[in-house]
């Protein structure tokens, strides 16, 4: 499985993120592997799981495993999809198709985001399982109403609606490196650039490069610097639960609200009709300063957990930080920038590596925990952790 690499066998995540450091880009793995502001939010992320101690248990039967479980009704072959995430496309050639066929493979949900570089209808044409689609609001309502048609055609098994990026946060990695439609070609990039042919050449073979889902289809837009104007005024500090319904009303199909974090929140998005929220601070790119997601977890679930199925998304770069996850009450996770990372690293079969990494060890965890099926998972593998309406990190 491990035979595009060069350097050795692949252990864990992290070695996916040493390669995909190599290969890809500086603006474009920088623009996967960072946080706004001073990164603070974006480093609890994964810091916060460290502290979440197992319980190991011993001489139980750990024979005839299963992590089959469902997320928001769907069966799944471990509850873990991947999260959407932006230019994904820019850390591989047609870099989305890629990950949605790894996920279908891994019988696991594949999110397909808003600003992905390719089009819904791309990804669909190229595969053969149902994903689901992630929405930002636009102020061009007409346009987002157009989105939510498209996923509609493509069959797209769920909706997944963003609420935390009604204003962008600043990511000082992105503007030192000139990341912008087009990206802005200095001496360090273009230079940097030239180190990376691998990437390059895979670029040159594939016609997609830009945002596929807004180009030709919003209105105004048609290239490449028309689209950097339309994106700088298009998110909308509107958005409201009137807005959620409305989405909602039009989708018609299964709902995700992604982006909560405070109880109060996940109170509102469990009175909307909504079949499932995500506790998620946006990968520590919007309000550095914010709680981990980890620890924004178990009061979320004691408030809403028994109305509405809560599922989790930041920091998970381990099949054990999955399992921690569960033991706090999530339904399932996402993984973003593990999957990036393998994705940057070697193409399909990189996300490939990543999943079965962590499906062997979530695997392996839950049996030095004493379970033999995922679902039953719950805080009492935890060591020395307080009540759930306690707990804090």
């Amino acid at each position: 499985m491990s035979r595009f690499f060069t350097s050795g066998p692949v252990t864990c995540i992290e070695d996916l993120r040493v390669l995909a450091e190599r290969r890809v880009p500086r603006m474009f793995y920088d623009y996967a592997d960072s946080g706004s502001y001073s990164e603070g939010t974006y480093r609890a992320n994964e810091d916060d799981f460290s502290k979440i101690k197992l319980r190991q248990r011993v001489a139980v039967d750990m024979t005839n495993r299963t992590l089959a479980s469902t997320m928001v009704g769907l069966p799944v072959s471990m509850p873990v999809a991947l999260a959407p995430t932006g230019l994904t496309g820019m850390q591989h050639a047609d870099g989305e198709i890629l990950a949605a066929r790894a996920a279908a493979k891994a019988g696991v949900p594949f999110t397909l985001s808003t600003m992905s570089i390719c089009s819904i209808e791309d990804v669909a044409e190229n595969t053969d399982a149902p994903f689901w689609f992630q929405l930002y609001v636009m102020r061009d309502r007409d346009f987002i109403d157009r989105l939510i048609d498209r996923a509609k055609a493509a069959q797209c098994s769920a909706l997944v609606l963003t609420l935390d990026l009604q204003i962008l946060g600043q990511r000082h990695k992105d503007v030192k490196n000139g990341l912008s439609t087009p990206p802005r070609m200095t001496i360090p990039n273009i230079v940097n650039l030239a180190t990376k042919p691998r990437w390059c050449l895979n670029m040159l073979r594939t016609q997609r490069r830009t945002f596929r889902n807004i180009v030709g289809h919003a209105q105004g837009v048609g290239d490449l610097r028309s689209l950097s104007s339309w994106t700088a005024e298009q998110f909308d500090p509107r958005l409201n639960w009137d807005d959620v319904k409305r989405i909602r009303d039009r989708w018609g199909g299964k709902l995700i609200l992604k982006g909560i974090l405070d109880p109060e929140d996940a109170e509102l998005a469990a009175q909307s009709g909504a079949e499932a929220m995500i506790v998620s601070n946006h990968g520590g790119r919007q309000l550095d300063g914010a709680i981990s997601s980890i620890a924004a977890l178990p009061e979320i679930v004691q408030a809403v957990g028994d109305r509405i199925e809560v599922l989790m998304d930041g920091g998970i770069r381990s099949g054990q930080d999955v399992i921690k996850a569960l033991a706090l009450g999530a339904h399932g996770v996402f993984i973003g920038r593990a999957f990036l990372y393998g994705l940057g690293a070697g193409g399909e079969a990189g996300v490939t590596q990543c999943l079965d990494i962590i499906r062997k060890e979530l695997d392996v965890t839950m049996a030095m925990c004493g379970l033999r099926d995922v679902r039953q998972v719950d805080e009492r593998i935890l060591a020395g952790q307080p009540a759930l309406s306690n707990r804090s990190f």
